[in-house]
């Protein structure tokens, strides 16, 4: 690709973003997270990557949102990867499976299902889609500490939304709806659409990451007539989140 003096997609150079990096989905999130930075700028925005920088604990951070789903996400992961990044979480939305997962509860993945494709061109579906330990922990520790009702386990990721909230409409229903059930009877948490490319991602670029989510909605609860509210306030899982870096940030300056 021709050289263009910036990263093709999110529009960045060296310099620009920290090596601590946020990576929520929406864009329109951003702006949320980097209010928790000290002296916050906007960088810029292409496409769906809307990129703010500022400063945790003296450290430079940025946020860098990913659009939807995981060659989005790749993308996202490897140019800032290129500009100097190598510490990532991911705070996003998931929708709940295990019937324990409420909406409004925070969920830390511990591993994902590679039910997408991205990962398939950085790694075989053998290798697995882990998060790196120490992010994951600092993640679980921070929603504990806050008192966030939280959830440590399997994620599944997916391609399709609408493969999982209307499966019986696709003309591979029958596939799409033996796997749901063999995440209900494995006792995955939830499931969303980013996390197991940026983890193979991550591992082929030699990177940290992890993920923590808000969960909007359990479909399994309300087929089994559970009451509950859905909700869209990301809120606890962007204080997780920061919270967590900067526990690693702290942890990184000890060294």
């Amino acid at each position: 690709m021709q050289d263009i003096g910036m990263q093709y997609h999110i529009r960045c150079k060296e310099g620009d973003v920290g090596r601590y990096v946020f990576l929520p989905g929406d864009p329109g999130r951003c702006e949320a997270i980097a209010a928790h930075f000290d002296n916050p700028h906007h960088v810029g925005m292409n496409r769906e990557y809307n990129v703010y920088t500022g400063t945790l604990l003296g450290e430079k951070v940025s946020v860098c949102s990913t659009g939807i789903g995981g060659p989005s996400a790749s993308i996202a992961m490897e140019e800032l990867a290129a500009i100097g990044a190598d510490t990532f979480i991911r705070v996003g939305t998931c929708g709940g499976i295990d019937l324990d997962v409420c909406p409004g509860d925070v969920v830390v993945a511990t591993g994902a299902i590679r039910f997408e494709h991205t990962s398939l061109e950085y790694a075989p579906i053998e290798f697995p889609a882990v998060p790196d330990f120490n992010i994951t922990a600092a993640l679980k520790a921070a929603s504990e500490d806050l008192g966030y009702r939280t959830h440590t386990g399997v994620v599944q990721c997916k391609d399709s939304f609408y493969g999982q909230h209307s499966p019986e409409k696709s003309p591979v229903s029958y596939e799409l709806l033996q796997k749901w059930e063999s995440w209900k009877r494995l006792g995955v948490k939830a499931s969303e659409m980013e996390s197991a490319a940026l983890f193979v991602v991550a591992a082929a670029l030699g990177v940290r990451c992890g993920s923590c989510f808000h969960a909007v909605w359990n479909q399994e609860r309300e087929k089994a007539g559970l009451f509950m509210k859905m909700t869209e306030d990301t809120s606890a899982a962007i204080t997780v989140g920061i919270e967590a870096m900067k526990r690693i940030i702290a942890a990184d300056q000890k060294k």
